[in-house]
């Protein structure tokens, strides 16, 4: 009689032990070098994977790849390492999915895992004159979750319900920077024929049938004035003037004239850690021209900054001023707003903003805290809405977040 289990294979013993010996080393690599004093470096925005927990089952073990995998010290010199090792042999930087510090990506916008043709697009586009483009750009537009009619629907739905229960609605598309500044883009780079297409469909369809603000013309404009870019060359995001921009519009909207007080003026400069070099290990910062605004034309200052990614709700709150808006207001808006909320502050007396993946993920609390405001405002990235990539814009979310906002309705 055989003493062997039957699922043993012998000849496969090495290799067995191999693999588990490298399995062993991974694990615990994380643990061993944290006695040792090594820590592991934060390259998304958001905080490492967490230990999983016994309770979770059979999740304990699927976790543990996250856990170990982001827990590792000295990953991104790992980072800087592949890349460089791509552009030496292959000319090309790698194709990397992590950044560094800020990322313009909210986590849980992307609802479902990527097709794999998506991965012929690389996370950062290299274009003239030193010029930086985030990848998703062109890749979310070319791979969209959903179609152009379903994205018009949803956000015709999310106006339908705000609406309905007397409420003022504002949606703004915060443009890609190679929607602004397609001249540095490469003369050739893949997915060039589909994102066009999209992008020229996407602004000649969705403004003219959700009533969403359209700043291409008004942020070209404000950049000619200062003759400087309003968006940064290694970021992602417009400057702090394409957020004044904004703000501007929107409180036109609200209450045509009332800027006409308002006095801007340069304030303080800081660097920013550009959120596109991170995708490819390098830490490199821009200029960030910040600005005072008064909006009754006086001397003193009136905007607030704090800092916030709105995935805990940002309040701002200050006592009424001639030239600002005295209605409360609930915003939904991404990091975009993040360059746009220190003057939202200044010139609205009662404005909350939450992440758009708050919305998605909670519904219910979303919809109360819509319900505080007399106007809802939400600011969307076109890539994100382009390519279907926001849960919210799910038609069954608006319809979860109006049941509450109709029970409260303003008279």
């Amino acid at each position: 009689m055989p003493r062997e289990h039957p699922l043993h294979r012998p000849r496969h013993g090495r290799r067995q032990l191999a693999a588990l010996v490298c399995a062993v080393l991974f694990f615990t690599a994380p643990v061993v070098t944290w006695v040792f004093g090594a820590r592991a470096e934060q390259l998304e925005n958001r905080p490492l994977a967490a230990f999983p927990s016994i309770t979770e089952g059979w999740g304990f073990f699927t976790g543990l790849n996250a856990w170990a995998t982001e827990n590792l010290p000295f990953r991104k010199g790992a980072v800087q390492s592949v890349d460089a090792l791509s552009r030496g042999v292959f000319g090309e930087p790698a194709r990397l999915a992590d950044g560094s510090h800020t990322s313009p990506i909210g986590a849980g916008q992307v609802d479902e895992k990527p097709p794999i043709n998506e991965n012929v697009f690389p996370a950062v586009i290299e274009g003239k004159n030193g010029w930086l483009y985030l990848g998703h750009d062109v890749s979310y537009r070319c791979v969209p979750k959903r179609t152009m009619d379903q994205v018009i629907a949803g956000l015709r739905r999310w106006r339908a319900v705000v609406e309905a229960s007397g409420r003022k609605f504002q949606l703004v598309i915060a443009p890609d920077k190679s929607t602004v500044y397609p001249e540095n883009m490469p003369d050739a780079y893949a997915g060039e024929d589909c994102s066009t297409q999209v992008r020229d469909e996407f602004w000649r369809r969705v403004p003219a049938a959700t009533g969403a603000l359209d700043l291409r013309a008004q942020l070209r404009e404000v950049a000619a004035r200062n003759q400087r870019p309003i968006y940064h060359d290694i970021d992602t995001h417009w400057t702090h003037e394409g957020g004044i921009a904004m703000t501007y519009q929107l409180a036109e909207r609200l209450q045509p004239g009332v800027t006409s007080s308002w006095l801007v003026r340069p304030s303080r400069q800081y660097p920013h850690s550009a959120d596109i070099p991170d995708l490819l290990g390098q830490d490199r910062t821009v200029p960030i021209q910040a600005y005072s605004l008064a909006p009754d034309g006086g001397p003193e200052d009136n905007t607030q900054f704090k800092a916030s990614d709105f995935h805990q709700p940002l309040h701002l709150e200050s006592p009424a001023l001639p030239g600002m808006i005295d209605r409360p207001v609930r915003m939904v808006g991404d990091s975009f707003t993040q360059f746009a909320s220190p003057y939202l502050a200044a010139t609205f007396t009662n404005i909350t903003v939450t992440h758009p993946d708050n919305v998605a993920v909670d519904p219910v609390a979303a919809g109360q805290l819509l319900a505080e405001g007399e106007v809802v405002t939400f600011e969307l990235s076109e890539r994100f809405v382009a390519g279907g990539r926001y849960p919210m814009l799910d038609p069954e979310v608006a319809d979860q977040v109006g049941a509450v906002l109709a029970a409260h309705p303003i008279r």
